[in-house]
């Protein structure tokens, strides 16, 4: 199980997101180090919508929690150079790709400064997001939010679009059979030209990643073709 721990947060809005974001990702576990806000606020209440049994359900710890983890992982936006190693970062798409341990913690700093060089120390490594150089920091809410979303990839928690299902080979060997005919109908100035018009065909499908109910349109508008 992931623990997301923010250390220092300032703003309760940001509070009350952060705990929109897990609910979203289906991440349950947080705890809060030193807050400078109280999740009883309004604003984190409104913020967290639906997400209020997480912001209750906040534990408030010391640092010293930290040791009670298999894996502590860092977050910044600020990276070093190669010599500053506790600055020297993955990438969230890195951590999905990672197998954790069942108590590993990501940790976030107060979002008018981030995670100190000796806390980012105390972590096994660090995280950090992609982003511009000429504007590298991201919301505190945000942050937690894409690097929620890598994790969730490899989550075994039921998605919004797990019910939809994709077109088989079977299926898009049919519909390629039935283009075929409808082109081998056609008038093509050389026989290559055929050939390439089948090519292009089967090379649109293969990338467009049809879901069946989108070949099942396609089988009926190919068989009203004259």
């Amino acid at each position: 199980m992931v623990t997301i721990i923010l250390c220092g947060i300032e703003h309760p809005g940001n509070l009350g997101a952060v705990c929109r974001s897990m609910k979203n990702f289906g991440f349950s576990d947080l705890v809060l180090i030193h807050p400078k806000c109280k999740s009883s606020d309004q604003e984190a209440r409104n913020r967290a919508k639906h997400a209020q049994d997480i912001l209750k359900k906040a534990k408030l710890m010391s640092p010293g929690a930290l040791k009670e983890y298999d894996c502590v992982i860092g977050t910044t936006a600020l990276v070093g150079t190669d010599y500053n190693i506790p600055r020297s970062p993955l990438t969230p798409e890195r951590l999905m790709s990672m197998r954790l341990p069942k108590k590993t913690a990501i940790v976030f700093g107060p979002e008018s400064s981030g995670l100190t060089n000796a806390q980012l120390r105390a972590c096994d490594f660090v995280v950090t997001i992609p982003s511009t150089k000429e504007y590298p920091t991201l919301n505190l809410s945000q942050a937690v939010s894409i690097v929620l979303y890598e994790l969730s990839k490899k989550s075994r928690v039921k998605k919004v679009h797990d019910h939809i299902k994709f077109a088989s080979a079977v299926d898009k060997k049919l519909l390629l059979k039935m283009i075929h005919k409808k082109l081998d109908d056609m008038e093509f100035a050389t026989p290559e030209k055929k050939q390439t018009q089948k090519i292009v065909w089967k090379k649109m499908i293969g990338k467009s990643m049809l879901t069946k109910r989108e070949a099942f349109a396609l089988f009926g508008f190919f068989r009203k073709l004259k």
